[in-house]
């Protein structure tokens, strides 16, 4: 049966690809097959169990392009779970006793959807299987086809997800201007805490991105402006541990000597710690719909600046996070071109009617690919033996 209309929708948070993504499939699709209707359903999964869309005028394609120098979303982004009745219920997306997948499901029918392409993370793509695999089982004949967005290029098994690149790139150029609050105040804290949950990658790529930077500036090594005393001090991740002692002891040293200190943090770091202090203490620890710990309420960075903060004695602490800034860019070169090879994979593979999530699978040698989704997953772990990352521990003495 010949594709009539095809939807899409971006969902989950922002990341440096949005806008570049839902450009690309316009143009692929206006280039290679101009007849088929496209619409966007709007703020993701809501607008889909609302029947809330927009549809793609000649104008919108004929400028499609454009989309690739925003960030953001142009349609709109949000956080549902389809197999979160209770918290669909709450929201107003669907009545008492619905079931959101079915809702869903009619939705698609109704608008004459033949092809869904989900633009997310790993929250956003399991949706996605649940909802293809309700559509399969129930008779819905829809091919649906994701996208991998997540600045903390932790999709399994996903070897780099669409706008991290950015996301690291657009973190270093925050620390920059962040750092040079140094020469504010003497004996400064400065703690860069960046976006990962469970991942470390973002923090080790942002702060290697800084890192290199400052070998390459052109300080004039006079006072404050020297390359030591603007460089990362310490890297932190969920991934690795560290003796507390010892980096006290290393980093008082560089206190000592550079009048200021500069770290790295991922907002997963120390998580599961502070959780643990307030479980222990009664206190209600806050959640979103999928049972993720809402990391900017707990405050990760001022916990891990506040153990160091009197050990170093610190003059003053600043805590700064990256998050919003990288997050919202518009994607960089090299996003760009993972984004343009994985659109045009992804509308060619929904014409020939093959569901999943386009990605370079590692399981293939990173072969880019339609991967099934029941092996999709989240929660990638950062290889911190990644050479690149112990490379730069072993220049900041901090192997």
């Amino acid at each position: 049966m010949p594709v009539k209309t095809v939807a899409m929708l971006t969902a989950g948070g922002l990341a440096p690809c949005l806008s570049s993504a839902v450009g690309g499939l316009i143009e692929c699709y206006t280039a290679v097959a101009p007849d088929i209707r496209i619409i966007a359903y709007r703020n993701g999964y809501a607008g889909l169990l609302t029947g809330n869309w927009v549809e793609a005028s000649p104008q919108v394609r004929a400028d499609a392009g454009r989309l690739h120098a925003f960030g953001g979303s142009p349609i709109g982004n949000s956080r549902v779970k389809l197999t979160n009745v209770e918290d669909c219920e709450k929201r107003g997306l669907v009545q008492p006793g619905e079931d959101p997948l079915k809702v869903a499901a009619e939705q698609l029918t109704r608008d004459g959807v033949d092809i869904l392409h989900t633009i997310g993370g790993d929250d956003t793509n399991t949706a996605a299987a649940d909802l293809a695999a309700y559509l399969h089982a129930n008779g819905y004949p829809l091919t649906v086809v994701g996208l991998p967005k997540t600045i903390d290029n932790d999709v399994i098994p996903i070897r780099q997800t669409l706008g991290a690149w950015t996301a690291a790139e657009q973190g270093a150029i925050f620390a920059r201007n962040i750092i040079a609050e140094h020469s504010a105040n003497p004996r400064m804290l400065i703690v860069h805490e960046v976006m990962g949950r469970n991942c470390g990658w973002l923090t080790a790529a942002t702060a290697h991105a800084h890192h290199e930077w400052v070998k390459t500036a052109p300080f004039a090594e006079w006072v404050d402006n020297a390359a030591a005393r603007w460089d990362v001090h310490g890297v932190y991740v969920p991934e690795r541990s560290f003796e507390l002692t010892r980096e006290v002891d290393r980093l008082s040293a560089i206190m000592d000597e550079q009048d200021g200190v500069n770290l790295f943090i991922s907002e997963g770091a120390g998580s599961r710690e502070i959780v643990s202090v307030m479980e222990e203490a009664g206190e209600e620890v806050p959640r979103d719909a999928f049972g993720h710990v809402k990391l900017d309420k707990i405050n990760p960075g001022k916990w891990f600046a506040d153990r160091f903060a009197s050990e170093l004695g610190a003059e003053k602490v600043l805590v700064q996070k990256s998050g919003y800034f990288s997050r919202s860019a518009p994607a960089n070169a090299a996003d760009l071109d993972l984004i343009r090879a994985c659109t045009e994979h992804a509308v060619e593979a929904a014409l020939g009617g093959h569901s999943g999530v386009v990605g370079q699978d590692e399981d293939r040698g990173g072969e880019l690919r339609v991967i099934e989704f029941d092996r999709i997953k989240g929660g990638k772990a950062f290889d911190v033996s990644a050479p690149w990352f112990t490379g730069l521990l072993a220049e900041l003495g901090q192997e």
